[in-house]
């Protein structure tokens, strides 16, 4: 039986953060301050809320930064396992790059670094498992880029348009997911390529393997241009 929890977040924190330039020359776009403290540990505090037991942080460029951040490797009594990506592996390449690290009947949440989000995510865990996908996209009805596709039954049909299926509504994509272990086995390690193709063609393969939830309560940012960087800077989050 299906033990319905998840331990294990996988926080994505190696990008080059080039569209932030200069703020990220000479630190990681997650460890930009907003608000008196990192960004990434926003996403920590959320996953901690949700039960989260363990990080792991991929890192590439100013690595050593995460370690001066977080000298101990923890984060409000929650262990970090940093992964270093010497070559810059991209999202699928980042989460085979781990896969020692998961048990074989383990999920994980995956997050991108760089959002700042309250959305209940815990409706992501529950759909999940109600799906029983091998991965379940968090979606938003509405935002910059509108390009996941969802069928009626609540199964990605589509992404970015390569399989011309425009479903009954598309959504953004939150850059938050769960993943199955048994995923990765799709995965070639070593090979730097986004986590977007692979989905694809699990769903050209059997439309109920990539399950979506489409969560519109609370509030999301993607901290990826210096306008949206300042504007948070000095509104705060939540204005």
């Amino acid at each position: 039986m299906q033990k319905k929890q998840i331990d294990t977040a996988f926080i994505l924190g190696a990008g080059l953060g080039t569209r932030l330039r200069p703020l990220t020359e000479n630190t990681p776009k997650p460890l930009l301050d907003i608000g008196g403290k990192p960004i990434i540990t926003y996403a920590m505090a959320h996953l901690r809320a949700v039960g989260i037991k363990r990080f792991i942080v991929n890192t590439h460029h100013c690595a050593e930064k995460y370690t001066e951040a977080f000298p101990q490797n923890i984060y409000q009594g929650i262990p970090i396992i940093f992964r270093h990506e010497p070559v810059l592996l991209d999202t699928a390449g980042g989460i085979k790059n781990i896969e020692d690290l998961i048990a074989t009947d383990e999920r994980i949440i995956v997050y991108n670094g760089d959002i700042i989000t309250n959305m209940p995510i815990e409706l992501l865990i529950r759909k999940h498992f109600e799906l029983k996908a091998s991965v379940t996209l968090a979606l938003r009805s509405s935002g910059p880029l509108l390009n996941v596709n969802v069928d009626e039954e609540g199964y990605v049909c589509d992404m970015r348009n390569i399989l011309k299926n425009q479903g009954v509504k598309s959504c953004l994509f939150a850059g938050i997911y769960i993943v199955e272990k048994s995923f990765l086995k799709r995965l070639t390690a070593g090979k730097i390529e986004s986590i977007v193709l692979p989905l694809v063609k699990m769903v050209e393969e059997n439309p109920r393997s990539v399950g979506a939830v489409v969560i519109d309560d609370g509030s999301w940012y993607d901290v990826g241009t210096v306008a949206e960087y300042n504007k948070l800077s000095k509104t705060g989050i939540g204005n």
